[in-house]
C-alpha cells in the first residue's frame, strides 16, 4: 500500500509565506527558506511552492527563492504559478523543481500539460485545481480563483491524466482556510475517477480532518499552510497519530 504523504504548503507572495481564508485576506506567515527547513526537519514527505501572485502579476516564478529553497531541502518539491510555457517548466526544474504545478496556464493552454509531461515524464507535471461549489456543482476557477472557467472539476480532472498529468492537486475554494475540514465529496468524486495520485488541499485544521480524508476518498496525499506554519499541527505528532490509526505514513 502506498503510504500517505503529508505536504505542507508555502502560497508564496512578495518572496514571502502567506495564508488566506477563502482565498482572500492574505496575511504574513513567515519566511519560507526558515519555514522549508523546519518541515525537513519535522519529516514532512514534500513541499510545495506556489507564487500566489505571478499568474495575476503577469510575471514568472520567483526562480531565485525556489533554488534557495531546493538548495536547503531533501524531499519532494513541487512548484506551481506563473509558468506559462516549456520555457519556463524548463527554467524552474534547472532551478530545483521536482515536479511543475500548472492551474491556469494548463486551463488557457491545454496542450501545455502534455509538452511539460513529454519532455520530463508525466510523474513531474501536477495539475492543479482550484474548484468551487456553485449551483450544486464543482466548477473550475483559475487566476488565484477569480475567475469562473465554466469547466466541470471532475470533467477537467479526466482531461488533464488523458493529456499527460501524472497527479492531481485538488483545493476547495469553500475550504481553503476554514479549518472546516476537506471538501471530502469532491476529493472522493476525482480520485475515484482518475488513475493518478490525488492531493487533497484546502480546510485542514485538525488531526482528524486528515484522518477523514484518507479514510473516506483515495487521496494520497493532504496539503496544509496555517496548522504547519504556525505549529499548530506538529508533524511528528500528527504522524504518530495517523500510525496509530492504522494509516499508512512514513514515520
Amino acid at each position: 500500500m502506498l503510504k500517505k504523504r503529508i505536504i505542507p504548503c508555502l502560497d508564496i507572495k512578495h518572496g514571502r509565506t502567506v495564508k488566506g481564508v477563502n482565498f482572500e485576506d492574505i496575511q504574513d506567515a513567515g519566511d519560507p527558506i526558515e519555514l522549508a527547513q523546519r518541515y525537513v526537519q519535522e519529516g514532512a514527505d514534500e513541499l510545495v511552492f506556489l507564487d500566489i501572485t505571478a499568474t495575476i502579476e503577469k510575471r514568472k516564478t520567483l526562480s531565485e527563492l525556489v533554488t534557495h529553497i531546493a538548495s536547503e531541502i531533501n524531499i519532494p518539491f513541487t512548484v506551481g504559478g506563473g509558468i506559462n510555457s516549456l520555457e519556463d517548466a524548463k527554467n524552474i526544474i534547472n532551478a530545483g523543481a521536482d515536479k511543475i504545478s500548472i492551474n491556469s496556464s494548463a486551463i488557457l493552454n491545454p496542450e501545455l500539460i502534455t509538452e511539460i509531461a513529454n519532455e520530463f515524464g508525466n510523474q513531474c507535471v501536477v495539475l492543479a485545481i482550484d474548484t468551487k461549489f456553485v449551483d450544486d456543482k464543482w466548477m473550475v476557477f483559475r487566476s488565484g480563483g477569480k475567475i469562473a472557467t465554466g469547466l466541470n472539476a471532475i470533467d477537467w480532472a479526466k482531461k488533464g491524466v488523458l493529456l499527460g498529468a501524472g497527479e492531481i492537486l485538488l483545493t476547495s475554494m469553500n475550504n481553503d482556510g476554514t479549518k472546516a475540514g476537506f471538501a471530502l465529496d469532491i476529493t472522493k468524486q476525482i480520485s475515484e475517477n482518475v488513475s493518478v495520485p490525488v492531493i487533497a488541499s484546502g480546510g485542514a485544521g485538525t488531526m482528524q480532518h486528515f484522518s477523514d480524508v484518507f479514510n473516506e476518498t483515495k487521496a494520497t496525499g493532504a496539503l496544509a499552510a496555517s496548522v504547519f506554519h504556525y505549529g499548530q499541527i506538529p508533524i511528528p505528532t500528527f504522524k504518530q497519530f495517523l500510525n496509530e490509526q492504522n494509516i499508512s505514513v512514513r514515520l
